[in-house]
């Protein structure tokens, strides 16, 4: 087996096993990924790599918008998708005009929304051991995770629950 392919396999586990909002991390990892290439391509004249990187990246955030829930938050979900949405039209304005910049700054926000989507699945993780303590039953969540009701009613907008 090639290192390719042990790559190739390492990624089909990881993203098999992987709960709903670490896969929106991986997902998030990916469009960073491919933006960071797109705004590469450019700055080095390699109009294919910057397709290529563009192409992926916009896969990426439709997929990101098609997996919010606004049957469950609708509010969150809007704001996350005028994200994704203003994320989309800025990489398909800087290819058209072939401007690294613009990439620049699409490549920032999605780091910015990775660490922040990063910091929550911690605080989240910390949480849920708290609350494994006293026990809770799961409800979904618009963004594919699970919450844990509040048990006294003191929580404001519940915890999430990353079992999957």
């Amino acid at each position: 087996m090639t290192m390719t392919q042990q790559a190739q396999e390492y990624l089909r586990t990881k993203v098999m096993t992987a709960s709903p909002a670490e896969l929106r991390l991986l997902l998030l990892d990916g469009a960073l990924r491919f933006a960071e290439q797109a705004r590469e391509g450019l700055e080095s004249k390699n109009f294919e790599q910057a397709y290529d990187g563009s192409r992926q990246c916009r896969a990426i955030l439709a997929e990101l918008t098609s997996g919010l829930r606004p049957d469950i938050d609708r509010e969150l979900c809007d704001r996350l998708s005028g994200l994704y949405t203003f994320l989309y039209t800025s990489l398909v304005d800087a290819m058209s005009e072939r401007d690294p910049e613009g990439l620049r700054k699409v490549v920032d926000l999605l780091a910015y929304e990775r660490e922040t989507w990063s910091l929550m699945l911690v605080k989240l993780a910390d949480e849920n051991t708290d609350a494994a303590r006293v026990g809770s039953d799961p409800v979904p969540s618009a963004t594919g995770i699970e919450r844990s009701a509040p048990i006294d009613g003191g929580l404001i907008g519940g915890r999430v629950h990353l079992s999957g």
